[in-house]
């Protein structure tokens, strides 16, 4: 390489440098497309970067209100939805004390239906229970007092008589079957 500059310096041209008239018509040919180009296609680079700008701000603009926005719709969301929440505990919880409510009234409406109709049994085996004493009384009178009669071989047909010695008897028969219970 030390050649080369040898060679070159030995010659008196620099091949690193133009020739002047060379640099001179190149000059002016810069000058000329550079001049060109600023007042052409300078404008239009600037407009369509500007544009671009303006866009891009825009674009963030809008997403910023649109992020904006939705951080307030959700924001809205999530409080309507805690409130559905909030709502729905509320009614669950109206309806496990009705439901309670509702289960204690039936379970004491079917108590007192149930002491009704015991009552009313108890009545009805009453009321059986003295219309079929009384019946067998007299039953067991008229059997008795017939079946005297023929052993004595006369008529017991005073009432008043009859009705004491039947009563006397039964109450004989009742004793003992309270006693036979007792000794159970």
């Amino acid at each position: 390489m030390s050649q080369l500059l040898t060679i070159a310096a030995s010659e008196g041209e620099n091949p690193l440098i133009p020739p002047i008239p060379e640099l001179v018509i190149g000059l002016i040919a810069f000058v000329i497309v550079f001049g060109f180009l600023a007042k052409k296609l300078l404008p239009n680079i600037n407009k369509v970067l500007e544009e671009r700008r303006e866009a891009i701000e825009g674009g963030i603009e809008k997403a910023e209100a649109a992020q904006t926005e939705a951080q307030s719709v959700l924001e809205q969301y999530k409080a309507q939805l805690a409130e559905a929440r909030h709502e729905a505990a509320r009614l669950r919880q109206e309806a496990q004390e009705q439901g309670a409510t509702l289960i204690a009234e039936m379970r004491a409406e079917g108590q007192r239906q149930r002491e009704e109709i015991i009552a009313s049994g108890h009545a009805q085996i009453q009321a059986d229970r003295k219309a079929a004493a009384s019946a067998l009384r007299q039953d067991v009178g008229q059997l008795a007092t017939q079946l005297a009669g023929k052993l004595v071989g006369e008529s017991l047909e005073d009432h008043a008589r009859q009705s004491r010695v039947i009563d006397r008897f039964l109450d004989e028969l009742d004793d003992k079957a309270t006693k036979a219970e007792a000794t159970r």
